[in-house]
């Protein structure tokens, strides 16, 4: 093990420039890989714990009529609230329009206890109102419709028997979150109020658990888990990881051909020394073992360059984070302006047995020549 550890270092040296640019390449590689791969881990762990805070809280009990991501279920998807449940916010769900500055747009009012503690919706703001008709409503919304706190707006909504009724509506406070499903196209006003004005009196769509709840089956009502609600993010999360793989692949496969072709030129040029080594008493397996070595030591290498350069880099890029564009933040998806990468020990360990497990393995295919090394023909300087 000396032996090839001493061989090993003196041949990888003896290269120079040829050898910097292996190991260069191979440590780009492993700081470009975790990087990534950082930064999808930073966007899911923000994405979920967003959607936790201001969207799911515990878990979500929905009407079997409702469904979110249908608007036309807004109508029949919505029951009167189960008697005697604890730890559940009851959500009501009602559409309607508004005129700001002579436009309408399509809007959806949310009605929501004010004494809710299960998101961190400002529902507290509502309280002790001086206006009839306060809301709240998020920052995309704000924009849209180019309203700010203490605006007021006329909004229009069918009540039970699909009466059309109007009021003015005063924005009392303008939320920041980075989920748009509670904000884009969102009113959010008291649930009381929303019962008092469309007459739908104790009735829900949905409702956010919290911590104190305790989930028994209930008719017309089905319970979805954090998990349950949160696997769209981690399916898109994966998505992007399956296609980041592709720039994953193409770094480490050229910085492996450079050790692969490194690998056969050495074994072609160096026939003579090889078959002194066979000539001098040494196996095969062992002389096969020292080229091995000798090209996973370049991963060994990169791994060193990689934490010299790349540790402050990648330091660095976790502190400051990744900005993300505006167009990519209208994507209706959990996203905050700047992500910050999180790189974990899975991560980077999880990368260097990557890195030098296929260096390795690329590192020993061109050393199966040896094992038919003719060590006569090979003193004799001949080629084979």
């Amino acid at each position: 093990m000396k032996l090839a550890f001493t061989l090993s270092i003196k041949n990888i040296f003896g290269a120079k420039l040829r050898t910097f640019l292996n190991v260069f390449v191979l440590s780009f590689s492993f700081v470009v890989i975790i990087g990534l791969k950082g930064v999808m881990d930073g966007w899911d762990d923000q994405a979920r714990r967003d959607s936790i805070n201001w969207q799911f809280g515990q878990g979500q009990l929905i009407h079997e009529d409702y469904d979110p991501l249908d608007s036309f279920t807004i109508l029949d998807g919505k029951g009167l609230i189960p008697e005697n449940i604890s730890g559940l916010t009851p959500i009501l769900v009602h559409q309607a329009s508004i005129y700001p500055q002579g436009r309408m747009l399509g809007a959806t009012i949310k009605g929501i206890d004010l004494s809710q503690k299960s998101v961190l919706l400002p529902t507290k703001a509502l309280i002790n109102s001086k206006y009839n008709y306060p809301v709240i409503i998020g920052k995309r919304m704000a924009e849209s419709s180019k309203l700010s706190i203490g605006d007021e707006v006329l909004i229009r909504w069918r009540d039970k028997n699909g009466t059309y009724d109007a009021n003015r509506i005063t924005v009392v406070d303008i939320f920041d979150s980075n989920v748009p499903a509670i904000d884009s196209g969102q009113i959010w006003m008291s649930i009381e109020t929303l019962w008092q004005i469309t007459g739908l009196n104790n009735q829900a769509s949905f409702f956010i658990a919290d911590k104190n709840y305790k989930h028994k089956p209930i008719n017309f009502w089905k319970f979805n888990s954090q998990e349950e609600l949160l696997k769209p993010i981690s399916d898109l999360v994966a998505q992007k990881n399956g296609s980041q793989s592709v720039i994953y692949f193409l770094l480490l496969t050229i910085a492996l051909l450079a050790i692969f072709d490194t690998q056969v030129l050495s074994v072609f040029r160096r026939q003579s020394e090889i078959g002194t080594y066979i000539a001098l008493g040494m196996t095969r397996q062992k002389v096969i073992g020292i080229f091995t070595f000798e090209g996973s030591l370049y991963s060994v290498l990169a791994l060193i360059l990689a934490t010299i350069y790349g540790f402050p880099l990648l330091a660095w890029f976790a502190d400051v984070g990744f900005a993300v564009p505006p167009a990519d933040q209208k994507m209706g998806i959990p996203i905050a302006d700047t992500i910050f990468p999180i790189f974990g020990l899975k991560l980077v360990f999880g990368t260097i047995f990557l890195v030098l497990f296929a260096s390795t393995v690329v590192s020993f295919l061109p050393t199966r020549k040896i094992s038919k090394l003719d060590p006569i023909l090979a003193l004799k300087g001949k080629k084979q």
